[in-house]
């Protein structure tokens, strides 16, 4: 009797998991990323977050083509606008700026300086690097350029609060300093794959 109860209810729990179909292993683990135990709502918002950088850079290399440039030139090209200095900016700063390897950003001042865009001199305090800066043309773009750039900006974050444009800011920062961590466990991770494959 009681061995066919426990069968029974086995058969029930069976039948249950099965319409409930495979359960994926949660792909977080923070208290605060969960509802209910479940990791849906998280899910969700990766999406979401993945969706919304992908239309930003599309926005960014609808702003450079309009400009006869790749996103990341302008981005570069922006970049030197908004880190205004006499003697011009340094390869570093703008990196930092827009948030490029410095060795990208170099190919790109390259590029953006054989099209007329930038113009180069030696740093006068540090013989080693270069400085660059808008070339007048550069400027003449810009200021063309801007009217289509503040009405697509203006279309991004309509209806969205200061508060709340500072609090996507904070995090962010925040998030840029967490994907090195993480990226430095996908390294570790590859290296851990590649060595069980020798």
């Amino acid at each position: 009797m009681k061995k066919r109860r426990a069968d029974r209810r086995q058969n029930v729990k069976a039948r249950q998991e099965k319409r409930q179909g495979f359960q994926p292993p949660l792909t977080v683990s923070h208290e605060a990323l969960l509802t209910r135990g479940r990791d849906d709502a998280f899910r969700q918002t990766i999406y979401a977050m993945v969706q919304a950088f992908g239309r930003l850079q599309n926005c960014r290399e609808a702003f450079g083509r309009a400009l006869g440039l790749t996103g990341s030139q302008f981005a570069v090209l922006m970049s030197a606008a908004y880190q205004r200095h006499s003697d011009g900016v340094s390869i570093r700063a703008l990196a930092d700026h827009a948030h490029l390897a410095p060795t990208h950003v170099t190919t790109e001042v390259n590029r953006l300086i054989t099209k007329g865009l930038l113009l180069k001199r030696t740093n006068k305090f540090d013989r080693r690097s270069v400085l660059v800066r808008l070339s007048p043309k550069a400027e003449a773009d810009l200021v063309r350029l801007a009217p289509f750039v503040r009405s697509v900006n203006d279309l991004l974050f309509q209806g969205i609060s200061k508060q709340e444009f500072e609090t996507v800011s904070r995090f962010l920062q925040a998030f840029i300093l967490n994907t090195e961590n993480a990226l430095g466990e996908i390294r570790r991770f590859q290296k851990q794959q590649d060595a069980l494959r020798t």
